[in-house]
Order: structure tokens, then sequence, then C-alpha cells
């Protein structure tokens, strides 16, 4: 069934791989072996993660010795995803829907990271990235869309970007230390075990908030953005997924807390960001606590947010007759400066034996304006378990399976039944039932070569929430991640 579809796009891979491997071949002989763990970047909570987290990282210098501090940091990653899914027949489509009949697409990003000491504690991060393609059907039509590598894009064409500048400075709050390694974002050395930092410049705020060990980077886990993040939670970002702001951490071995405030777009999904920060602005808190059940790791995090912005009013809309605006997002036109949405999400992983993790999370927002910036998702649950390859002598490979169950607020499922539309989803009519996903995904490490080949299937059930248009949705990909 889908030979064909992989047939149609296997020119575009082996153009795209003619061309980038001849540079990774001659970076790859620079450097050591790569190592089975990775640490998080940006002084994450835990700092030394579980054993089934992702076992990829990159390489290292052959003279590096752990915790040796160097000035330096630069590292580089690349992921491709080919990504088809199966036909469908239909009652009725929208503007917004998943096509019933599409070719397989691919997507791909290509990011540089460097990192640079400055004085005491502080460092400087700045990561230019690519990336061209385009998810199915335009990354619409499914609100846990099923690539989170893909943007919210019309051009395919690959574009050169900033995705992150940024100074972080760290200040230790006692003499206690741990020797972080080299890594993305990360410059090797002795970092304090409790200590305040602070971060300004352009990033991810999910580089900082909502982090989960299993569960958190489609380059190297699940793909599907209900699992890589929470989905309910409605997180500031351009169109690419960056904002523009301020994270201030306060760490230690116990716990950590960290408050974030950045900037929104200027409208949803918007690309440009708003810096009129009196009427759009972003407010994230989120506590972290590490603790051990039957002597395994453990870790919960809550988070709450607040976001302000010229957010359209879905009840406004609704009562407007959105079929009247069938070429436009009909809430676009009741949207006014200084609204609010608040939500929560609460994240939660544990290590079950040495080798197999289980995640969780639970968000929540209350839905009655737009969603501006992440995904149409009002609220959200899912759960799932990694495991290692150790059992059948692969313990560098990763196995995953996941659920996740997305949901619409009171408000944004009439707006949709009107036959409205927002920037992810929309039918032309709505029969609501929950949007349900699994996902399972099989990582094959390639250590010797700093890569990964992880073949992915994803069941979609009811998407875009219409159980007109049930399905089930068979996705299946392939992703070639590689760092260094």
């Amino acid at each position: 069934m889908f030979s064909s579809r992989a047939a149609s796009v296997g020119p575009c891979c082996f153009r795209l791989l003619k061309q980038f491997l001849p540079l990774l071949a001659g970076a790859l002989l620079l450097v050591g072996p790569a190592r089975a763990q990775v640490t998080p970047p940006g002084g994450a909570t835990p700092v030394t993660p579980p054993n089934a987290a992702s076992a990829q990282e990159p390489a290292h210098q052959p003279n590096d010795a752990p915790g040796q501090p160097r000035n330096w940091s630069l590292h580089f990653q690349q992921t491709l995803i080919d990504q088809w899914h199966n036909d469908l027949r239909t009652p009725y489509a929208g503007d917004y829907s998943l096509a019933d009949r599409e070719s397989a697409k691919l997507s791909f990003t290509s990011t540089l990271f460097i990192g640079r000491r400055l004085w005491k504690g502080a460092a400087v991060y700045f990561n230019p990235e690519v990336a061209g393609g385009s998810g199915l059907s335009s990354a619409r039509g499914i609100a846990g869309f099923t690539n989170g590598e893909t943007f919210r894009i019309g051009v395919a064409d690959p574009v050169l970007y900033l995705a992150r500048l940024y100074l972080r400075q760290t200040i230790a709050l006692g003499p206690g230390t741990d020797a972080d390694e080299d890594d993305l974002n990360q410059l090797a050395g002795p970092q304090p075990t409790r200590y305040l930092a602070f971060t300004v410049g352009k990033f991810s705020v999910a580089d900082f908030f909502d982090q989960n060990s299993y569960s958190h980077d489609p380059r190297t886990q699940f793909l599907n953005w209900g699992l890589m993040s929470a989905g309910g939670w409605d997180y500031a970002a351009n169109t690419r997924g960056y904002t523009v702001g301020g994270v201030l951490e306060y760490v230690t071995p116990a716990f950590a807390l960290r408050v974030g405030s950045t900037l929104e777009p200027t409208y949803a999904n918007g690309p440009t960001l708003d810096f009129h920060y009196r009427t759009a602005h972003a407010e994230t808190v989120e506590l972290t606590k590490s603790y051990r059940l039957g002597g395994r790791q453990g870790t919960l995090r809550l988070l709450g947010f607040r976001n302000v912005a010229a957010m359209g009013d879905y009840r406004a809309a609704t009562a407007a007759n959105p079929r009247l605006h069938a070429d436009t997002s009909a809430v676009a036109l009741f949207r006014a400066p200084g609204r609010t949405k608040t939500g929560f999400a609460l994240n939660a992983e544990q290590e079950l034996t040495k080798n197999v993790g289980l995640f969780a999370r639970v968000s929540y927002n209350d839905g009655r304006y737009e969603t501006w910036a992440f995904t149409e998702i009002d609220h959200s649950a899912s759960l799932g378990l990694v495991s290692t390859g150790a059992r059948w002598q692969r313990p560098d490979d990763r196995l995953g399976a996941a659920v996740v169950v997305n949901g619409l607020s009171p408000e944004h499922r009439a707006y949709l039944a009107a036959g409205g539309y927002g920037f992810i989803v929309g039918d032309g009519a709505l029969s609501y039932g929950l949007e349900s996903i699994a996902e399972v995904y099989y990582s094959f490490s390639l250590p010797r070569y700093h890569a990964s080949i992880s073949p992915d299937y994803q069941l979609v059930i009811n998407p875009g929430y219409n159980r007109d248009r049930a399905g089930p949705v068979h996705v299946a990909a392939v992703r070639l991640h590689v760092e260094f």
C-alpha cells in the first residue's frame, strides 16, 4: 500500500543525503566514539537522566576528560523524517482537514550549536538552523500532529534562520559541584549543585519547561506533538517554535523552581513576535521535584501558565455564524488586545526497572479564546513506556509506546461545529469526539556513526476531533538522526 508513495519521495531523500553526507562523514572522522547516555543541556532536572532516556548524545573530542572545563562547545544535528498515511474515505472535508489521499512528506532540520564561556558562570549560546520540507496536509487536520519536526509553514524550501541566541548566567549558592559534560548548548566543566541562573535572549520555552526524560525530543523520541510537550500548554512561540524573553531558575539537588516571561506572536501562529509587552506576553512557572520510589528515580513537574495576547473570542465568532467567512478563520475577526488564557500541566516520569521507564502528562487550559501559538488542544492526557534494548543485547536502542487523548473546550468545539477554522483543524463541520492517538517507535542506534534510524507508527482516531472523519488514520514514518 505504501510502496508507491515511498518511491515518490525517494529521489528527494537521495538528493538531500547526497548533499550532506560528505560533510557529515568528514566531521565524523575528527571525533571520538559516541557514549551511551545523554546529559540534557541547560541544567535540566534531574541532572543524571534515567537509563531509558534517549541514548544518543553528540560526539566528544577524543581527549575529553569528564568535567574538564572548556571555553567552547560546538555541535551539530541533522534530522530527516519521511512520513505517510493510508487512504481515507470521509463524507466531507474542509480546508484544514487531513487529506483523504496524499503522497508521503519529508521534513528536514539541521542545527549548529555554538557555546562560548564569557566569564565566571556566564556563557552565550548561538544556534543557526535550517528547516525544510513539509508535514502531511501542511501540518493540518490533526491537533496532536504526527511530526514534531514539522512547522506550520507553507513553503517547503529549506530556509536558514536564527533559532537561539541567549546569555546564561549561573550564580553558585554553595560549594558543591557536579561535572557537566560538553553537550548541546552546554559547556563542559564544574556546575554548582545549588544555584540561581538567569537566561535572557531568544530560545524555546520548552528548552526549560515541561522537560521529560522519556518524551520530549521528536528528534530522538516520540514524534507526536501531544507527546513531545503537554498538549494543553499553549506555550509562547513564533511559527518555528522560538520566542524572546527571560527565565529565572533556582535549582537544588532536591527540587527546582523556574519562572519565565516571554513574548507572544503578533497573531495566531505568526512568524513575528509582538514587542508590545504590556498587551502581549506569557508567564510560565514550574516546580520540579525529584524523588526515589522503591529505590528508583522519579521526577514530578507542576507547571502553570498565563498568556496575554490579542486572541479571538470563540463565543463571539460562533454567534456571528462563521459560515459567512469560509475563506478565513472567523475567530480572527473577533480579536482584542489584552485577553488572557490560563492553564496548567502535570508531568511525571518514573523508573520502573533499570531499563524501563514510565511517563505521563495531564494538561488543561480554559479554552475560551483562540489557540495562539502551539496547537488546538485545550486538554490532554498521555501515558507511555520506554525501554532500552538491553534484553536483546542492544542497550543503546530504544523502544517506546504511548497513547495520548486530546479534547476541546465547549466554546472551541461549538465554533468548529458551526463551520469555523483555527490554524490547525477545521472540517467545515464537527461531530465532536476526543482525538485519540497511539504511537510506537523503535530507535536503532548506530553509535559508530553518531546516528540512529527509527521506524515509527501512529494510529489516529477522530483526527481534528471529528467522529464523522474517524478514520482510523495509520501513519508510518522513518526518521534518520545524526548529531555530533
